[in-house]
């Protein structure tokens, strides 16, 4: 194998878990990212000639740790950072593999520490666990990255400051952060199931990271809705092989092969949504994953019971009235009766200002239009959602629509 591509792998696959290790080490946000790019650019140096070492992440993290001392004591700030320049620095961190695998939920439980606003946590995960650039988090918040910027660098200054403890809390204090938690582990892995930008629809090492750390997080605090985020991710991502064909392209849940869709993580998913209905039946990701299992079990769009899916979505709706649900309750509602019902519903979210940028609404409602035969509508929606996408497979997909629409 070309070493170049497989160190270009490794840093896809392990670059997030070196860098949230070496936030524990270092004690500092930017010096850790900073200290983890010096890593990998070792390594490009070096394993090309000396091969790759057995460990490659102990390697990087040793590396990084050394850097990133190296970097304090050239910033001539060894007195702030007393007791870390106190530390060996010639330990070896790979030593404590266990402690190693924990750290990004470590670090996940730190950017959701109470003390930071709920707009900050999310901010602050999705671009140091996410790696999302400013740019893509403000995105994915609906937010003005000057505005997301602020957030995050506020964040990182108030951990600093405030000593906030790099650490899972203990089991009494787990109750209290762990929806905050199961928000930002969802955001990783709706990031990770569609990448906001790019020409791929799928990061797999992020659905994956965040499969896990939900699977370990069901360890710890084995509640209702933890049960039912696993569920949820278990579900969306066993169509993963189906969503997308062999140029790349985007491939609707409509038109998808179902005899690709992972039977045995369908399976995983729903005893672990049998795990969540006994404890939490209509809590916001037990409903969810309730309404992935519907989608699961039907053979295809014809079979699906979309009365079921309304249904559970106004159940939904009623928990979480946010416009985004509204949406999907709309489709549902389109896919149960006619297009122009849901074009209705679709309608009345029109004033809600966040929704405005949003392009699956606009995507979402140039669907309905076509299927309802209003194809000058059609065109105008599938315009103004191409103009607000920025991954490649979605933009594709909304020119083949719009080339339908003009052939039609």
């Amino acid at each position: 194998m070309n070493t170049s591509r497989h160190i270009n792998d490794i840093y896809k696959q392990h670059s997030r878990r070196v860098q949230a290790t070496l936030i524990r080490l270092l004690g500092d946000f930017d010096l850790a990212e900073e200290a983890t790019q010096e890593a990998f650019t070792a390594a490009l140096k070096q394993w090309p000639d000396q091969g790759v070492p057995e460990n490659p992440s102990a390697w990087l993290i040793t590396a990084g740790h050394r850097r990133g001392i190296d970097l304090i004591r050239r910033r001539q700030t060894a007195r702030q950072n007393q007791p870390l320049l106190a530390e060996d620095e010639h330990a070896t961190p790979e030593a404590d593999t266990d402690r190693i695998d924990d750290d990004m939920l470590r670090l996940i439980f730190t950017c959701c520490h109470p003390g930071l606003a709920t707009e900050a946590q999310l901010a602050l995960t999705l671009r140091e666990v996410c790696g999302l650039t400013t740019e893509q988090v403000a995105s994915a918040l609906l937010q003005k990255p000057a505005t997301t910027a602020q957030r995050i660098v506020r964040a990182k200054r108030k951990i600093k400051e405030a000593k906030i403890p790099y650490e899972v809390p203990e089991r009494r204090e787990l109750p209290e952060r762990v929806q905050s938690v199961l928000k930002v582990i969802y955001l990783i892995f709706n990031e990770g199931y569609s990448s906001s930008s790019g020409d791929g629809i799928v990061n797999l090492n992020l659905a994956r990271e965040a499969i896990r750390l939900t699977s370990l997080l069901a360890e710890l605090l084995p509640e209702g809705e933890v049960f039912g985020l696993l569920a949820l991710m278990l579900l969306h991502d066993s169509r993963r092989s189906a969503r997308q064909d062999e140029n790349g392209d985007l491939i609707t849940l409509e038109e998808q092969n179902r005899d690709l869709w992972d039977r045995e993580q369908i399976h995983s998913g729903l005893a672990a949504l049998t795990q969540a209905l006994q404890l939490t039946p209509t809590a916001p990701y037990t409903l969810q994953a309730s309404i992935a299992a519907a989608h699961a079990q039907a053979g295809g769009t014809e079979d699906t019971d979309w009365s079921r899916i309304a249904r559970l979505y106004e159940v939904l709706y009623q928990e979480v009235p946010s416009p985004v649900i509204a949406l999907n309750r709309a489709v549902a509602v389109a896919m149960r009766d006619t297009p122009e019902d849901g074009l209705k519903l679709i309608d009345e979210l029109a004033s809600h200002k966040a929704i405005q940028n949003y392009y699956l609404f606009h995507a979402a409602r140039a669907d309905l239009y076509r299927r309802s035969g209003d194809l000058s509508s059609a065109r105008a929606a599938y315009q103004r959602a191409l103009a607000l996408t920025q991954q490649g497979p979605e933009q594709r997909f909304l020119n083949q629509r719009l080339t339908q629409l003009d052939s039609a």
